[in-house]
């Protein structure tokens, strides 16, 4: 028996297509079929698309037909994390400040999937404004984890793992502010990579932290992520953060052979905090790639512990100055019956915001507040400085480093949403990858009491393609990325 649509990796989609096998309407009819069916009890989307998708399937299909040249993604469906804008269709960054925005125009990455023939199903919920660990500080509700509807599938961008882990969608795009992509793959047994800063537009997402953010696929596979990552990489002038380096063929050394490789395993990434089942899983991992001609050597990133801090700084002030553009004149949510402007402000950001987003708003301004500034935010960007640079003296020894994705597995719905300390400390291994600008991902590994663990891998600026293919090398010898939850199957 063939597997079904929902399990095919995104090449033999393609290839499907274009032989005729099955056309994309079938493939898109399919999935906004599980949408329908299984997204209720896990509300990994805000809006489900089904008209636009089915005119982009059947416009995809003639231009397959017809014998056009067509990009690897025609036909193939996919879903947006809700901070992308995409002409026409509601924007909401998951929350009430933004619930009817219609935006006028799309983010670059939906531009270039829209031009390479991919057809969009929906967009997907997420942790308001991208802050957040759990999913559970959307305005529209947490999204469930397709491995235990009791368990968070991770934040910022758990809506896009989730529906990516249960064949919801073949991708997803999401973000990665601290750990966004990474975390959230981790959870829940899914290939995501987190590209260096600038590799990826930035233009036309909804920003949290603007010297943080970046796009990056969430994907079933490497081998996937290479294609998708094709699509979206390359300079944009419409993005000033956007870097000006040649793109290289991320499927061309996917099966280069991994003899020779030098893998960092930094101490401080094995030390207390760490549970113990997903420590047994990053050993199995590791042994894995010393059986395909991988050496290990212990490294150190000695200013890792002040990461989190660091990091909490600058994001929050990046936060406060960024969201200081809701404020109820321009656009989103506006209070009623204001008595002067600063009534407007006050009211339409209190009744617009969600918890969270207040929280980070007012650290974020305190920090850049006069007095606190070079208290603060001067001093966390040293320390930011000092992390990229312990960053760059590893990679003089070795080739990637390698870690633990998250401390622990998929923790409980409701379990540290009083516990910000805790929820912050989840990032613990991904924040200082985001402070550096490096390129990180996560791969399904061995999982752990039945819940999914991933393996970081961190690779030196703009390596992704070194990064795929030592993910790639793993996935060829192991079935790990082939587990799915059973009710998904």
């Amino acid at each position: 028996m063939s597997d079904p649509l929902h399990a095919l990796s995104l090449k033999a989609l393609s290839q499907g297509i274009v032989d005729a096998k099955f056309s994309s309407m079938e493939v898109t009819e399919h999935f906004l079929n599980r949408i329908e069916t299984f997204d209720p009890a896990l509300n990994s989307y805000l809006t489900v698309t089904k008209e636009q998708a089915i005119a982009q399937a059947e416009q995809a299909d003639n231009t397959i037909r017809s014998g056009q040249p067509h990009s690897p993604l025609a036909g193939i469906p996919y879903a947006l994390k809700d901070l992308y804008c995409t002409q026409g269709i509601r924007t909401t960054a998951a929350s009430k400040i933004l619930d009817n925005f219609i935006s006028p125009y799309d983010a670059t990455v939906q531009s270039k999937l829209r031009h390479s023939g991919a057809v969009l199903l929906g967009k997907n919920n997420m942790d308001e404004f991208a802050m957040g660990s759990s999913n559970e500080n959307s305005a529209y509700g947490n999204v469930a984890n397709p491995w235990d509807h009791a368990r968070v599938p991770g934040g910022s961008s758990g809506g896009g793992a989730a529906c990516v882990a249960a064949g919801l969608a073949p991708f997803s795009l999401g973000s990665d502010t601290g750990g966004s992509i990474r975390q959230p793959a981790s959870f829940t047994g899914i290939t995501g990579i987190k590209p260096t800063y600038g590799r990826i537009s930035r233009y036309g997402m909804i920003a949290f932290a603007s010297s943080l953010d970046q796009c990056g696929p969430m994907t079933r596979s490497a081998e996937d992520a290479a294609l998708v990552l094709q699509s979206l990489a390359g300079f944009d002038e419409k993005d000033s953060t956007s870097a000006q380096v040649d793109v290289p063929d991320y499927s061309a050394d996917l099966d280069k052979p991994l003899d020779g490789l030098k893998i960092g395993l930094p101490k401080e990434f094995f030390a207390d905090g760490l549970d113990q089942a997903v420590a047994a899983s990053i050993d199995a991992a590791i042994a894995q790639y010393k059986k395909l001609g991988a050496t290990i050597k212990e490294v150190h990133l000695p200013h890792s512990h002040l990461a989190v801090a660091s990091y909490y700084v600058v994001a929050s002030a990046e936060c406060s100055t960024n969201l200081s553009r809701f404020d109820g004149v321009r656009y989103g949510h506006r209070c009623e019956d204001p008595k002067d402007l600063l009534d407007l402000y006050e009211r339409s950001r209190w009744e617009g915001f969600g918890d969270e987003v207040k929280r980070r708003i007012m650290v974020g301004t305190y920090a850049l507040s006069a007095g606190y500034y070079d208290a603060y935010y001067r001093k966390a960007q040293k320390i930011r400085r000092l992390i990229k640079q312990d960053f760059i003296d590893v990679f003089k020894q070795v080739d990637v480093i390698m870690g633990p994705a998250a401390p622990n597995t998929a923790f409980k719905l409701g379990e540290m949403i009083d516990d910000q300390v805790s929820m912050y400390l989840a990032d613990l291994y991904t924040i200082p990858v985001s402070l550096a600008g490096l390129p990180g991902m996560s791969i399904p590994i061995q999982q752990a009491n039945g819940m999914p663990v991933g393996l970081q891998i961190i690779g030196n600026y703009f390596e992704e393609a070194r990064l795929l293919n030592v993910a790639h090398q793993y996935q060829l010898n192991t079935d790990d990325h082939l587990q799915t939850p059973k009710q998904y199957q």
